[in-house]
């Protein structure tokens, strides 16, 4: 069977600051886009995976992180780390490879790529 590549997009708003950071020290906030990709073969039903169920399992764990203060999830919220965090839970729960990109605002963003 082949392999193909399905992916997401979601947006999220939250707060964070960088403890110690010398501009990210105070709170701000922004809003970030979550892109998901996911790697599979194309099951007897013609899907990877539903898009209707990807999409209500990325709600579910993305509800962690919108619009709360990043700091009550992660002690150093920063875009690794809140990517690494997403990550390891997308996998747990999508059962599959995955791959999260996460955009802080515009132009700033940080990949965890899970097909290498």
């Amino acid at each position: 069977m082949t392999k193909m590549r399905l992916g997401i997009i979601e947006y999220i708003d939250s707060a964070h600051y960088l403890p110690e950071h010398e501009t990210c020290g105070i709170v701000h906030g922004h809003t970030y886009k979550i892109e998901i990709v996911l790697e599979g073969e194309k099951q007897e039903n013609g899907m990877v995976m539903d898009f209707y169920i990807i999409k209500k399992i990325v709600k579910e764990i993305l509800k962690t992180y919108d619009h709360k203060l990043l700091n009550d999830v992660l002690p150093f919220p920063s875009a690794e780390n809140i990517c690494e965090h997403m990550h390891g839970q997308l996998f747990e729960q999508l059962g599959l490879p995955v791959s999260v990109k996460v955009w802080e605002g515009h132009g700033k963003w940080c990949e965890l790529n899970g097909f290498e």
